[in-house]
């Protein structure tokens, strides 16, 4: 990610990327809004996820499924009244450019969550292999309880987003289950990743925890990473999806995913800034967490330390601060800068897609442990 010291100075294209959120309309506005960095609703083949055989992994998917019936944290999202009081004033503690990118932050969190317990939902409604319908039952258990932890706190802020209204209106993209494989996987890992490095640097800076919300990330993340561990799993246990052509759509992921979590915690600094937290260090520390993890089921890795990496994603997070600026500006000549940035980010992502990745043989036992 490159220095933060050259983080580029553009307010007003940092706001482009940031939605101002002051009523629950604008909240489920936003939670609608699909664009390159806001989490999406999918659908997907459902008969292919029908057809998943995890036979090859049995002793450990039979371990994982007893873990999610022990159910440990059926009493974890509880808010009591020690929660409620300490979240009392938490926005006025904030500069403006901070509260805006928490409530963005909420928002998006929520739409995560949601996304997730609906395809999930979807799948379990949809499939007759028992196997992948009790993993589906037990994530969409998860997911709702985190979404719903989330929209507790908006509501706090009179900002709750109506969920029944958004599964309705937010439009859905089709992936390929095994591109909702790559992705979810992916997903849940740089979760845990992102959630377990917040919450451990709060450990050591509780007086920048300004909302009790980051005291429930442990558990919470630990619920994302089981999560990764059943994706996992369905991978090894069918390794077509590990080899050949399929390591080029494997290392797409892998840079799409790294790729826009840095820059968009480049064009919006302040939230990190307001946890004492520096993006670049943030970012790279949650980089080196999700690759050691993916090691268990990718034989490719993305070599972040590589200086050629991470002047990439310097050039890139430039680009896409230009492009925002550039239509925050609007007009003829707005449109046209936006068409010239968006080229060059282009081209900086296709040149950091051919940056040498790291190889190793994946180990035989697949599962890990959350020891970060």
């Amino acid at each position: 990610m490159g220095s933060a010291a050259h983080i580029a100075e553009h307010p007003a294209s940092r706001h482009a990327t940031v939605a101002d959120i002051h009523t629950p309309a604008d909240a489920i506005h936003r939670a609608e809004t699909n664009n390159l960095v806001s989490p999406r609703f999918y659908t997907t083949d459902y008969a292919y996820m029908n057809r998943i055989d995890i036979e090859p992994v049995r002793a450990e998917w039979d371990l994982i499924q007893a873990e999610y019936e022990g159910d440990n944290n059926h009493d974890h999202f509880q808010r009591d009244a020690a929660f409620a009081a300490e979240a009392a004033g938490a926005l006025e503690r904030l500069d403006d450019d901070a509260r805006r990118e928490f409530l963005d932050f909420l928002v998006t969190s929520l739409t995560s969550e949601f996304s997730g317990c609906v395809l999930y939902n979807e799948i379990r409604q949809k499939v007759d292999n028992p196997e992948i319908k009790q993993l589906m039952t037990w994530l969409v258990r998860d997911e709702s309880r985190h979404a719903g932890f989330i929209n507790a706190t908006l509501r706090d802020f009179g900002l709750g987003v109506n969920l029944n209204e958004l599964r309705r209106n937010k439009a859905y993209t089709y992936f390929h289950p095994k591109y909702i494989l790559y992705a979810t996987y992916l997903s849940e890992k740089i979760g845990y990743a992102r959630y377990i490095t917040i919450f451990r640097h709060l450990e050591k800076h509780p007086d920048k925890r300004f909302h009790p919300i980051f005291r429930w990330f442990e558990r919470w993340c630990n619920d994302e990473f089981r999560h990764g561990e059943s994706f996992a799993l369905i991978m090894r246990a069918n390794p077509k999806l590990l080899e050949g052509a399929n390591l080029w759509l494997i290392r797409f992921f892998l840079l799409a995913v790294y790729a826009t979590m840095y820059v968009r915690d480049h064009t919006r600094p302040a939230l990190k800034k307001a946890l004492g937290l520096d993006p670049t260090e943030y970012d790279y520390r949650v980089f080196e967490i999700t690759s050691k993890i993916a090691r268990q089921v990718y034989p490719v890795e993305l070599d972040t330390d590589n200086p050629a990496f991470r002047a990439g994603l310097d050039r890139l997070h430039r680009r896409a601060e230009a492009f925002y600026a550039a239509k925050e500006a609007g007009g003829l000549l707005g449109k046209l800068r936006q068409a010239w940035h968006g080229a060059r980010a282009f081209g900086t992502f296709a040149r950091l897609y051919f940056v040498p990745v790291k190889r190793h043989a994946l180990p035989a036992q697949v599962r890990v442990q959350p020891v970060w």
